[in-house]
């Protein structure tokens, strides 16, 4: 597999700008999941990664060769491109075994080239070869989509939501599943998805498109807990913002003081907090404490809303769904840190304001 490589890469419709001056760099057999909300340049992205669009601007590198540039556009069929579609477009008319090899050279198609193996390799048994696709599930569909995108030993594989068209059980089964195959065939690979969730649990990098332009990209625990921005801390998972204050590398705010995660900043800054990281005990002296007004219950776990005893600030804390709490009791709040802040911006920010500069800012998935 082969490393790739986009630097500067821009591309317009019209007077729209979809792809600006976009950086983006995947090591050869890692798996970057690209994330980000419709109409942020996601699909443009991927069918100029297969040769389908021209960029007007910079370059798309796979394994040192340049293969778009504004001189420069390699035609999809030498691009070594595997690509894994949405709802995996089998041919139904074809065997299972037939739409593996289907991109293979005919003296390979005719002799199913590795079939067996890679029906292995994505967890499916070797007598799947002779089914008929529609008679397999939706996940195994996708499997044998993603066997017949690896058969040909592409440079680079590309999933386009592989999973959206499949309910939560199954999705969560088929994505584990696609994922150990990638690694075992060493794959270079990315998934390109709107679902937070997926993007961090299936990335060894994360990618944040954002109207064209990358926001970040980092490893998913490095994305989750030191986001660049509010608003994208926001778009991760649900975050409270406190206001507080930063000095010599701690920061006060209204749960208490804290060591940052960046030292540099000082002065009026606003806290991430995420709602996993309160921790909730019995109330005691010199403890800050808050009354139960509200719960969420999901069963593994349950989300609190609290307010403040001190201040009208309400917040929401997650805890394990087995501990039971009751609405009006009062537990004590303690915060795992340290804790990212950002510096301090005007008014204008598109997120609910609460009393007392408490901020939520809600996961749009």
């Amino acid at each position: 597999m082969s490393e790739l490589s986009i630097q500067g890469l821009c591309k317009r419709f019209a007077q729209h700008r979809v792809i600006d001056q976009l950086d983006l760099h995947l090591t050869a057999g890692s798996t970057l999941a690209l994330l980000g909300p419709s109409g942020s340049g996601k699909t443009t992205l991927l069918r100029m990664l297969c040769g389908f669009e021209h960029c007007d601007a910079g370059s798309i590198s796979i394994g040192g060769t340049i293969v778009s540039s504004p001189g420069i556009h390699l035609p999809p069929e030498r691009r070594r491109i595997g690509y894994v579609p949405q709802e995996g477009a089998l041919f139904p008319h074809l065997k299972v075994a037939d739409n593996i090899v289907f991109g293979l050279p005919r003296s390979l198609r005719k002799q199913r080239h590795r079939v067996a193996e890679l029906l292995e390799m994505v967890g499916l048994p070797a007598d799947y070869a002779d089914r008929a696709p529609q008679h397999l599930s939706g996940g195994q569909q996708q499997r044998v989509a993603l066997a017949r995108a690896l058969a040909a030993e592409p440079a680079v594989v590309l999933l386009d939501e592989p999973f959206s068209a499949l309910d939560s059980g199954l999705r969560n089964d088929t994505r584990q599943a696609v994922m150990q195959a990638l690694q075992a065939a060493g794959a270079t690979a990315v998934l390109v998805t709107h679902d937070q969730s997926e993007a961090l649990s299936c990335g060894e990098q994360v990618a944040v498109l954002w109207q064209g332009r990358l926001l970040q990209q980092d490893s998913p625990a490095n994305l989750y807990r030191h986001p660049r921005t509010p608003e994208l801390a926001g778009f991760l998972g649900e975050s409270i913002l406190l206001a507080g204050v930063a000095t010599a590398g701690r920061v006060e705010c209204v749960l208490g003081g804290f060591p940052m995660a960046d030292s540099k900043l000082q002065g009026a800054v606003e806290v991430l907090i995420r709602p996993e990281q309160i921790r909730l005990g019995p109330p005691a002296p010199d403890t800050v404490q808050a009354t139960v007004i509200g719960m969420e219950y999901f069963g593994h776990d349950a989300t609190l809303h609290l307010q403040l005893r001190q201040g009208q600030h309400i917040i929401k804390a997650r805890t394990s769904g087995w501990h039971a709490y009751q609405h009006g009791q009062t537990v004590a709040l303690a915060v795992d840190g340290p804790l990212t802040v950002f510096a301090q911006q005007g008014p204008g920010r598109s997120t609910a304001e609460t009393p007392d500069n408490a901020r939520f800012l809600l996961n749009q998935s």
